[in-house]
């Protein structure tokens, strides 16, 4: 390539009526764009642990972690059996754990689960360090349109008692989550300046809002109870996301975005309507955003802990006898098998998820080939701290080895991350509490 000509990656041409055109990647962009592929995360996570009924049920082919094999191979139980046609492209991964969870209130499991954060009994919603999707914004947020893209099942940071998020800031606040898929897309794919410059005045306005309750509150000499500071903290955090959305989109207004088909998508989906439907659109519109390019990293939380949220009662839409929470404390062979058959849901949805990640090429592969999605929960089973479910997928065109129930006696999640991180090419000393990276085949380390 000649060194007097270097043309931005984000270089379009201006024609006619001024309708702009995407440049295809020229070797004029250089090495770093044309020889590299974007590196993606996902983190899925559902509450209440995974259905692992007793060896005394007799049902042991509905356990979520693997129980047999059949010619040095795992086999699939019952409730995992959709993602059997994903093997290559998966790994089971047993015996995990974070330190600070049998130190904690169990129901925090999913505050902590992307953060390992070193807790010891402190009121739910009020504590954290940084989680794992956004140590990948941090580092990715500079290739493409959106820093991170933060989804739950009941939308906002829920309340003290019981958060709506697994996303957590650099300094450990939660992060505002979006459950409303129409909103959702409008915000992936439909900016313009007129919205842009909207959100922006309104984003003004409640900065200034604010601004005006902390200089009331320091003339009168006053101190906002503890209480109302956590709120306000969570709260200059959501702003802090906006902001950092917006300056985001400015800076790609004029950049086109990827042809892509939409007709597949019911942005009329909703958490009160059909279960299936409402997850599979939300993972349709991540593995469009994938595609596209507009964010690299991406949390979604499908369910919240404690029967608090919207999908504790997705089992009795699904015909089931009892609620999400209550599955999992049912100690009898009944409960167990239902429960198993809410992960055999779960499992459908994914696999969905998967499929559409494999329809979506990139220079090199699948999209899925560029992404680790992580799947899982913070507790194994009755808000158990210990042996959590964990799946790996994807990461194929990283060196991520596939086909393995991977189980070493107990590990710290946190190397599991570190690992993760490494693979994306985020090479940190430490994440959390880590003594290192996995020593894993899955990751390249037998």
């Amino acid at each position: 390539m000649s060194s007097s000509l270097r043309i931005d990656r984000r270089a379009f041409l201006q024609g006619l009526g001024g309708v702009a055109l995407a440049l295809p990647v020229l070797d004029a962009m250089g090495a770093e764009i044309t020889e590299s592929t974007p590196r993606r995360f996902c983190a899925l996570y559902t509450a209440n642990g995974m259905s692992l009924p007793q060896a005394s049920h007799g049902i042991n082919e509905w356990s979520w972690f693997p129980t047999a094999e059949h010619n040095g191979e795992f086999v699939f139980g019952k409730s995992t059996e959709p993602l059997s046609r994903f093997r290559k492209q998966l790994s089971f991964m047993g015996g995990l754990y974070h330190p600070s969870g049998p130190k904690a209130d169990p129901h925090v499991c999913s505050d902590m689960w992307l953060t390992g954060a070193p807790l010891h009994n402190p009121k739910p919603g009020t504590y954290n360090s940084v989680g794992l999707d956004q140590v990948v914004a941090l580092h990715t947020k500079q290739h493409c349109r959106q820093p991170s893209l933060i989804l739950s099942i009941d939308a906002g940071t829920g309340f003290l008692s019981r958060t709506g998020t697994i996303s957590y800031s650099l300094e450990g606040r939660p992060i505002p989550a979006e459950n409303n898929p129409r909103r959702i897309f409008d915000r992936l794919f439909r900016s313009d300046r007129d919205s842009l410059q909207s959100e922006r005045e309104a984003l003004k306005r409640r900065i200034k809002l604010v601004d005006a309750v902390v200089e009331t509150a320091k003339s009168f000499q006053q101190q906002l109870g503890k209480s109302d500071r956590e709120r306000m903290d969570q709260y200059l955090t959501s702003l802090n996301e906006v902001e950092s959305r917006l300056i985001a989109s400015e800076r790609w207004i004029d950049v086109p975005l990827k042809k892509q088909d939409y007709s597949h998508l019911n942005l009329d989906a909703t958490t009160e309507g059909e279960p299936a439907e409402y997850y599979r659109n939300m993972f349709d519109l991540i593995a469009l955003a994938f595609d596209a390019d507009i964010t690299r990293s991406v949390a979604f939380m499908l369910n919240r802990e404690d029967g608090m949220g919207i999908s504790d009662t997705f089992p009795l839409k699904l015909g089931l006898t009892r609620t999400h929470h209550s599955l999992s404390h049912a100690g009898d062979k009944d409960g167990q098998l239902e429960f198993a058959k809410y992960d055999l849901f779960l499992s459908q949805q994914i696999a969905h998820f998967f499929e559409r990640l494999n329809d979506c090429r990139d220079r090199n592969g699948t999209v899925l080939d560029n992404t680790i999605v992580l799947f899982g929960s913070g507790a194994s089973t009755t808000h158990n701290p210990r042996n959590l479910p964990t799946l790996i997928a994807g990461g194929g065109s990283m060196g991520v080895k596939h086909g393995a129930y991977w189980r070493q006696g107990e590990t710290r999640m946190s190397n599991l991350y570190l690992s993760i991180l490494h693979a994306l090419g985020i090479e940190q000393d430490s994440f959390a509490d880590s003594t290192g990276t996995l020593s894993s085949s899955v990751f390249g380390r037998a």
